[in-house]
Formats: structure tokens, C-alpha cells, sequence
């Protein structure tokens, strides 16, 4: 069945995957919203509260992380997802 382990994958897949994830440091004083997107376990892009941006890792994540920055209301939403979250 699809999900049940990456042996699961049929010979020549792709692999696309998001995740999201807050840190807490004493209890809630500090809180960190990071979102990851990874393609074929490589992370390209990500979003990092603290930068209020995204930050692209590789080659790949560079025009995503431009187009992305260039969305106003978007990154509105993630700046606040930290203190929604």
C-alpha cells in the first residue's frame, strides 16, 4: 500500500513532500513556525518564522522561494501562522 514505507514506491516515482513543525523554547517565550518542502528527500525550500521568509537550500528552491517572496499576502500568512500556532 502507498505510505507504508519508501520500499513501497514503484521504480521511478518522485518523491514530493511538505512539513510543518513549531519549536517551543520555555513554553511558549519563543515559538518558531518552519515549513520544509523536499523533492526525492532532498530539501529545496523552506520557511523559517524567524527570517519571515523563504529560504531556498538547493538550485531547485531558488525560483520557487522568488516567486513565493514576491506574494505579499502570502507571506502575511505564514509571519502569522507562528502566532496563530
Amino acid at each position: 500500500p502507498w505510505g507504508a514505507g519508501s520500499q513501497c514506491r514503484p521504480y521511478g516515482a518522485l518523491l514530493e513532500m511538505y512539513e510543518a513543525e513549531c519549536q517551543y523554547l520555555n513554553g511558549t517565550e519563543w515559538v518558531r513556525y518552519v515549513e520544509r518542502f523536499i523533492h526525492n528527500r532532498e530539501q529545496y525550500a523552506h520557511f523559517d518564522s524567524d527570517v519571515g521568509l523563504y529560504v531556498a537550500d538547493t538550485a531547485l528552491g531558488e525560483h520557487q522561494a522568488k516567486y513565493w517572496n514576491s506574494q505579499p499576502a502570502l507571506l502575511e500568512q505564514k509571519r502569522g501562522e507562528v502566532d496563530r500556532l
